[in-house]
């Protein structure tokens, strides 16, 4: 029963992260989580149309992800069904499912009507991809250390809570600063923080959390933080004097080669949001999970720090979490490591072998225990299918 509860917390968190600090185009749009289904199919392939956002520039050079000699299909049962790939991606919503092995791809399959020059928004993917610049930015210089303190980087939270919390803590969702993540609660700080009001020359989100007080000792107690990963996308763009987007297009979308320009979501403060809602192609995200399981390199060049992608897919703090928790990244008890957004989104590693598996959705709920042991059940079979391949 606990660690049901702890689950249905997460996924809580999970749920209403998103829905912090977006910037409409147009006053009185809905929240994107109450979306109709058809606001979802048409707006998270095209949320530079709702949303204002920034670009993530891509280079000349693409990174090839070349068709393997044999496709796959594949079956797998689920409470008393069978499922093929088709009739699973109809009956959850899913816009595409891409499986890589050894860097080719074994299936590429689009459903609502995308097309594979379509981007899809990542909901909390995107803090994978956070966490991927403080690697880079550890590797530049531009961060000293996992170690160094916050407020080398954020001085306006010295004096604060998060004195004394490194870099590592807060990639850990660590740092014992109080945090209420309780979205029914209009007083709760995610609530709050989302709400504030925009001052020249201050950042709204670093000024409200300079104001909460320490209750654990920092390393010690995990605690699902939204505004924490929006503040470590702060500590990097200050860290490396750029924004994000531009950070994210030098170090990976340049570099490693995506295949099309990404869009990423900004807050009011014009501030991308490193907790959320990155749009890309689904050949991107396949290609962001390859640039990890290879170990952070563009050919021979290295991105990030040579330990770094086994340290942030591994697990650093577990608290209760079922299998862990790494640097923005979740372990699994099959052996994966993921990137994870609501309503579907996902790309699911299996390191030893080399399989990685996306899938973009529009799920008709955010998340649910349904939902996602639907999408295990499917995971499950592909690995073992691209194993046999």
């Amino acid at each position: 029963m606990l660690r049901s509860l702890i689950v249905m917390g997460f996924a809580a968190a999970l749920l209403a992260a998103p829905a912090a600090a977006q910037v409409p185009l147009t006053p009185g749009t809905p929240s994107i989580l109450a979306w109709s289904a058809q606001q979802q199919t048409d707006g998270y392939r095209s949320i530079e149309t709702v949303y204002k956002v920034n670009t993530i520039k891509r280079g000349n050079r693409v990174h090839p992800l070349p068709m393997a000699e044999k496709q796959i299909d594949l079956t797998f049962d689920h409470e008393g069904k069978s499922w093929t790939v088709d009739a699973y991606m109809k009956a959850y919503n899913m816009s595409g499912v891409l499986i890589l092995k050894d860097g080719k791809v074994l299936m590429e399959r689009y459903g609502m009507g995308r097309k594979p020059t379509d981007r899809w928004t990542s909901f909390s993917v995107a803090k994978s991809v956070t966490s991927t610049l403080v690697g880079a930015a550890i590797q530049d210089g531009k961060i000293k250390s996992l170690s160094s303190p916050v407020t080398d980087y954020i001085p306006e939270l010295k004096g604060s809570g998060y004195d004394g919390v490194t870099v590592r803590q807060l990639l850990m969702m660590s740092s014992g600063v109080k945090w209420n993540e309780d979205y029914t609660d209009p007083k709760s700080d995610v609530a709050q923080s989302v709400s504030l009001v925009v001052e020249p020359g201050a950042n709204p989100l670093v000024r409200y959390m300079s104001r909460l007080p320490r209750i654990h000792e920092p390393g010690s107690m995990f605690n699902y933080n939204t505004g924490e990963t929006d503040l470590v996308g702060i500590l990097v763009s200050n860290a490396v004097g750029m924004s994000l987007s531009d950070y994210a297009s030098e170090k990976l979308w340049k570099s490693y080669g995506m295949g099309r320009d990404a869009i990423w979501m900004v807050d009011p403060a014009g501030r991308e949001r490193g907790g959320c809602c990155i749009s890309m192609t689904l050949r991107d995200y396949g290609r962001v999970g390859q640039f990890i399981l290879d170990g952070g390199k563009a050919g021979a060049k290295p991105i990030l720090p040579p330990t770094w992608t086994s340290e942030a897919t591994g697990t650093q703090i577990t608290n209760g979490i079922p299998s862990g928790y790494g640097y923005f990244w979740w372990m699994r008890p099959n052996g994966s490591y993921e990137a994870v957004g609501i309503f579907g989104q996902s790309i699911t590693t299996f390191r030893d072998d080399r399989i990685i598996i996306v899938t973009n959705a529009a799920w008709p709920r955010a998340t649910g225990r349904d939902l996602g042991a639907t999408r295990t059940a499917f995971l499950n079979a592909a690995r073992a299918a691209a194993k046999d391949n």
